[in-house]
């Protein structure tokens, strides 16, 4: 559980760091931009690396059930993973979707992490989940606070490049990305069978 707490807090941490205008810009201008980007890329992977390796130790090992969740909280978590994909698709996609979420890859984590929550039970994935969805909601909020330039609202108010056709490619992009995952990648990339929960 040390490793996995380790690497969660190096990850999110890193990630984090980025909120924090006045060390990062201290960093910056320490490093550079580059070295910046480096110790940046080199903390990360290791923190998921870590992450990784404490995590399956962890299961093989240390695993903590605290309450079982109902069949319903599976089923719920699988219709609201369609729409994170869906999200994370338009990330990358622009078009109506990303400018209504407005920052779709922090709206996707939110909505992740809160249905691999919902459907596992076990203290593990509690503190894992939950981290996530704490970080990606810290991280909207600080983005909120952030000073706005004044040309901004008006870009809101344009229509995105692509806009409605972009969008069909993002849901079924996204929508492409939840079967492979669900039948295919899920099991093999995580170890976790979806369709057996």
């Amino acid at each position: 559980m040390l490793i996995f707490l380790l690497g969660l807090v190096l990850f999110l941490g890193t990630h984090a760091f980025t909120m924090a205008r006045g060390p990062r810009k201290a960093a910056v201008e320490r490093l550079g931009e580059n070295g910046y980007k480096i110790a940046y890329s080199v903390s990360s992977l290791a923190g998921l690396v870590l992450l990784g390796i404490g995590y399956d130790d962890y299961r093989a090992s240390g695993y903590v059930q605290i309450w079982n969740p109902p069949t319903g909280m599976a089923h719920l978590s699988l219709l609201l993973m369609v729409f994170a994909f869906i999200l994370l698709a338009a990330t990358y996609i622009p078009g109506h979707i990303k400018a209504k979420a407005k920052h779709p890859m922090l709206a996707a984590v939110k909505i992740w992490a809160l249905a691999h929550f919902l459907a596992n039970g076990d203290l593990g994935s509690m503190i894992l989940f939950l981290g996530f969805l704490g970080w990606a909601v810290a991280a909207r909020i600080s983005l909120k606070r952030r000073a706005v330039s004044p040309i901004a609202p008006a870009q809101a108010l344009a229509v995105p490049q692509g806009g409605w056709r972009n969008d069909a490619i993002a849901v079924a992009v996204g929508l492409a990305a939840y079967v492979a995952f669900v039948f295919w990648l899920h099991p093999a990339l995580i170890g976790v069978p979806v369709l057996a929960m």
